[in-house]
């Protein structure tokens, strides 16, 4: 059935991240027209397609930014968090040199 080879070709994940949201439920509601499928058939192929559209968004944005981390390791570039890390051993590090006696003659 042309319905079903179509549903796959749109549930296929890159391709149904890198569409909007409002384009993925024109896309069925369009389908559904010219597929001239019952109000109930139409619901659970939208309900599914927004799934699987969230699922993919979701594991594409998480592929993102593993990347990015991943890029930032290799070019040796410090994140916000390891910074502020490293602000906190230099405030501890002043506090210890502060406290202790002085010691010059």
């Amino acid at each position: 059935m042309v319905f079903e080879l179509i549903k796959k070709s749109m549930l296929v994940g890159i391709g149904l991240a890198l569409k909007t949201k409002d384009e993925v439920e024109d896309f069925a509601k369009e389908l559904v027209k010219t597929e001239k499928l019952s109000e109930k058939e139409g619901k659970k192929f939208l309900d599914e397609l927004l799934k699987r559209y969230d699922e993919a968004k979701n594991k594409w944005g998480e592929m993102i930014e593993q990347s990015v981390k991943d890029m930032l390791k290799k070019a040796n570039v410090i994140t916000a968090d390891q910074l502020d890390e490293l602000r906190k051993e230099i405030k501890e590090l002043k506090e210890e040199i502060r406290k202790k006696p002085d010691t010059t003659p």
